[in-house]
C-alpha cells in the first residue's frame, strides 16, 4: 500500500480535499480527509493528464512545418509530415517517438490517444516506442482494417479523404472506437463524418448549429487542439459552444507543430477562451479518458492510480489563491514533484 498526501483535487468536480490518496496494486482504494497537521499541505495532487489527440509519429520532424499551412504540413498522403515519416528508418522513428512519450510522461501525462499513420507497421512501432514507460497508449490505427489486430481503435483522416465505410464497419464488428478528423479546414466533411456514426470527433473548428445538433443526438465527444489550429491558421475552435452540446477533451495534436505539453495546452486554452479552470482541467483529464473508456483521469476509488504531484510551495506556485486555477493557468513541468502511474 502507498499513500500520496497533500491537497487532493478529488472526483469529477476537482474539489480540494486536504488528505491522502490510498493506492494498492496500482488502483485507488480510498481518498481520505485528514487533519492538516497530518500531511504535507504544500503538495497539490491531481489526476495525470490524458492527452486526447496526438500524432506522435511525426516526432522525426519537429518544427519542420514552420510557415506551412494545413495541406502542405499534415494532409495525407503527400504532406511534409508523411514524407518525413516515410523517409525515417525504423530505429530512428521508434527512438524519436520513445523520446516524445518520455517527455509526455515526465510532464504529467498518464495516457494519450494517438492517431498513428502507416497501418499495422505504424501501430507496432508505436507500441515498441512505448515499452518501458509508465504512460498508457491508446492507438487509433490507420489504413487497412487489419490494423485492428494490434491497435485499440481506428482513426480516420477525414471523410473527404477517402471512403471509410468498410473500416468503420470493421471497428464496429470489433467493438472498438472509430474516430475521425472533421471540420478542420472547413465544414464540408462534418456531415459525412457524422454519417459514419463515429465514437470521437477531432477538431470541429468550423462546426455550426446544424452539425452540433447531430453531435448531441449521436452523443459524440469531441477532441480539440487549439494550439495546433492556431499554428496551422485554420481558425479558432468554438469550444464554449461545443461544450453546450457534448463532452470536449483537450489534445496537443502533431508533435511536429507543438510540444505535447498539457500544461501549455491548458494555459493557452484557459487564457484564450472564456472557460472556467475546472472545465479546462476536466478537458485535460477526465474527458479524454471517458471518450475511449480509460480507467483514469479522475481521483476516486476504483480508478487506476495515475496521479500528478506538484510542489505547491515552488517558487512558481507558492501563495496561490486557488489550486485549480494554479494548475491550469500557471503550473509548469518545473513544479512537478513526481508522476505516479
Amino acid at each position: 500500500m502507498e499513500t500520496v498526501e497533500g491537497t487532493i483535487l478529488a472526483g469529477r468536480s476537482f474539489e480540494p480535499v486536504q488528505g491522502r490518496v490510498v493506492v494498492e496494486d496500482g488502483h485507488i482504494t480510498a481518498v481520505e480527509e485528514t487533519p492538516e497537521r497530518e500531511h504535507d499541505q504544500d503538495r497539490i495532487v491531481l489526476p495525470a493528464f490524458v492527452n486526447a489527440h496526438t500524432h506522435v509519429g511525426d516526432s522525426v520532424a519537429k518544427e519542420a512545418a514552420v510557415g506551412l499551412g494545413l495541406e502542405k504540413a499534415v494532409v495525407p498522403p503527400d504532406s511534409l509530415k508523411h514524407q518525413q515519416i516515410a523517409a525515417a528508418d525504423d530505429e530512428t522513428l521508434i527512438d524519436e517517438m520513445h523520446r516524445t512519450l518520455r517527455f509526455m510522461q515526465r510532464t504529467g501525462s498518464g495516457a494519450f490517444l494517438d492517431f498513428r499513420e502507416f497501418g499495422v507497421d505504424g501501430a507496432n512501432a508505436l507500441r515498441e516506442a512505448a515499452e518501458g514507460l509508465d504512460i498508457e497508449d491508446f492507438i487509433f490505427g490507420s489504413d487497412d482494417p487489419a490494423v485492428l489486430d494490434v491497435a485499440d481503435g481506428f482513426g480516420a483522416s477525414g471523410a473527404n479523404d477517402d471512403d471509410f465505410t468498410a473500416r468503420r464497419a470493421a471497428a464496429r464488428k470489433r467493438a472498438v472506437p472509430f474516430a475521425i478528423h472533421a471540420g478542420e479546414p472547413d465544414a464540408t466533411d462534418i456531415h459525412p463524418a457524422l454519417d459514419l456514426e463515429p465514437d470521437l470527433l477531432v477538431h470541429m473548428v468550423h462546426a455550426e448549429a446544424e452539425h452540433l445538433e447531430r453531435v448531441a443526438e449521436q452523443d459524440v465527444p469531441i477532441a480539440v487542439c487549439p494550439r495546433a489550429n492556431r499554428v496551422l491558421d485554420v481558425g479558432r475552435p468554438p469550444i464554449e459552444t461545443l461544450l453546450e452540446y457534448t463532452d470536449v477533451a483537450l489534445g496537443t495534436d502533431n508533435v511536429m507543430l507543438n510540444a505535447p505539453s498539457m500544461f501549455r495546452e491548458m494555459e493557452y486554452t484557459a487564457k484564450t477562451f472564456d472557460l472556467p479552470s475546472r472545465t479546462v482541467l476536466r478537458m485535460a483529464t477526465t474527458a479524454g479518458a471517458d471518450a475511449v473508456g480509460l480507467d483514469c483521469g479522475v481521483i476516486e476509488p476504483g480508478c487506476r492510480a495515475a496521479l500528478l504531484v506538484l510542489d505547491g510551495d515552488s517558487d512558481n506556485l507558492s501563495a496561490v489563491a486557488d489550486p485549480v486555477d494554479a494548475v491550469v493557468r500557471r503550473a509548469s513541468p518545473l513544479d512537478i514533484e513526481r508522476v505516479v502511474c
